[in-house]
């Protein structure tokens, strides 16, 4: 009986403790949330679109067509389908001349019949950007941020006042004047112009005005007739009005508003900073401790750039991630024509070379692979190359890549993304900047449990999913859209 209390005591002893443990972990969360203004939730405020709008819907049939395609082989959810994140599931995707144009994610290949520069590898030099949330982004899009909005101070749902700077605009500081009314419409103005993506190589020597004015003519029917099957023009009236002429600018203010519709946000982090303190388990608090923190208190620093409530800053950093695939043919130390300077490619600034956007972390769990060039395939190794760059480079797994994966020169051109790294770090002109925090093995699975606190149920369930993917009944206007499957021949 002695026994019994004695190990009683003991057992409550430590109970209290760990009580008294987890509520000074939530006394740092709550004091940080306090501190930085947090809500949880990064749609606050803002004016989106509901999927069952007139326009989200055209938009998603027009987002799923091949029919936008130059080649007519590949379509805007070839590369961003939501069963598969917003993304393609792919490190880099093949965009136009695949093997089986409706498979998407692993297992999709570029065609080596027919493949223009054909070399077994993907054909795009950068992993996909997630769709999810587009409509809480207020200053850039694009891993480069060559479309932004030109007034950083007033972005109010993903344009600024001063209007949106886009590839198309005359010189860096002046607004494109037919880029739409938000970031989203004027992002969806530019796949169709790469020929890896969406344009193919029918119209490879074809300027992107006169791209864009063939794919009107195209949707409008008449006299073209290189769609065997024609609706879209009852489509653009049921949106627009009686008799509406098709023009690019309607296509991407339709497909802008289907993307900016797929907001996902109720996250098990959002319960929590709205006062349920079971939303998070303990392992995911500690981590968010070490995510808010800074390296002088003991924590990671992550805070730093992945800011605010849609944890990002929306602004530029070197973090040295793996530099893999056909690269966007820039040259420093490397191979020709392999490298990719990033940000620098925009602004021409020396302190921009392999600079790229602060990703948002809302639902990066389904992100994946991570990293400008999806270099990693797993968060616990996005969190440990954080942790130490250069650690994370000298160690790097080359077995995580699908094997047609571009890898020859990952170690020359990533090692020279880590020395500019370190060029930045001495000059110390830059802030913030990414610093070695070292985590233990303990503290990097505390981190990847707060991160995947971070995901909306819904984006991992398909039923949840389904009003973002056109079902049967819905109309098909040309006859194109991309029947999406696996590499097992499962419907996405």
């Amino acid at each position: 009986m002695k026994k019994f209390k004695i190990v009683y005591l003991a057992s409550s002893i430590l109970a209290i403790s760990a009580c008294s443990d987890n509520a000074s972990i939530e006394s740092v969360i709550d004091q940080k949330i306090t501190s930085l203004g947090l809500t949880g939730d990064p749609a606050t405020g803002r004016v989106l679109p509901e999927i069952t709008d007139p326009k989200a819907q055209l938009g998603m049939k027009l987002f799923y067509t091949k029919g936008l395609g130059g080649d007519q082989d590949s379509a805007c959810v070839t590369c961003h389908h939501p069963s598969l994140g917003g993304g393609d599931d792919l490190s880099l995707s093949v965009g136009t001349e695949a093997v089986i144009p409706d498979l998407l994610g692993p297992g999709r290949r570029h065609s080596s019949a027919t493949g223009t520069h054909y070399d077994g590898g993907p054909t795009v030099p950068r992993n996909a950007p997630t769709t999810f949330n587009v409509g809480l982004w207020d200053e850039v899009l694009f891993h480069d941020g060559r479309v932004e909005s030109i007034d950083k101070t007033v972005g109010v749902n993903g344009a600024g006042v001063g209007g949106i700077r886009t590839p198309d605009s005359v010189d860096s500081t002046t607004a494109d004047p037919v880029a739409g009314p938000n970031l989203a419409a004027a992002q969806s103005r530019f796949p169709v112009t790469s020929n890896e993506e969406m344009r193919g190589h029918s119209y490879a020597q074809t300027s992107n005005a006169a791209l864009r004015t063939a794919l009107e003519a195209r949707l409008a029917g008449g006299a073209n007739t290189e769609l065997a099957l024609n609706n879209w023009q009852a489509e653009f009236d049921a949106v627009y009005g009686a008799s509406t002429t098709i023009t690019y600018p309607l296509v991407a203010d339709a497909i802008g508003e289907y993307e900016r519709s797929q907001v996902f946000v109720d996250s098990p982090w959002k319960a929590y900073v709205n006062g349920d303190k079971s939303a998070l388990t303990e392992d995911e608090k500690r981590g968010a401790v070490l995510f808010f923190n800074s390296i002088a208190d003991g924590g990671a620093d992550c805070a730093s750039c992945h800011s605010g409530d849609f944890f990002t800053d929306e602004k530029f950093h070197v973090v040295a991630m793996p530099q893999v695939g056909r690269g966007k043919g820039d040259t420093s130390n490397g191979p020709a024509g392999t490298n990719d300077f990033g940000r620098f490619r925009e602004t021409g600034i020396a302190a921009d070379m392999y600079a790229f956007r602060t990703p948002s972390l809302v639902n990066v769990e389904v992100y994946g692979p991570w990293g400008h060039a999806g270099g990693y395939t797993s968060l616990e190794a996005v969190v440990r190359h954080h942790s130490n760059p250069q650690a994370a480079i000298d160690a790097y797994d080359f077995n995580q890549l699908e094997a047609s994966v571009q890898a020859a020169n990952m170690a020359v051109n990533t090692q020279s993304a880590m020395d500019q790294l370190k060029a930045n770090r001495t000059a110390a002109v830059i802030t913030p900047i990414l610093h070695d925090s070292n985590l233990t093995d303990a503290e990097v699975g505390q981190v990847v449990a707060f991160l995947k606190a971070l995901t909306d149920p819904c984006v991992k369930d398909r039923s949840c999913l389904a009003p973002w993917v056109p079902n049967a009944g819905d109309s098909n206007p040309d006859g194109l859209r991309v029947l999406a499957t696996d590499n097992n021949g499962n419907e996405l």
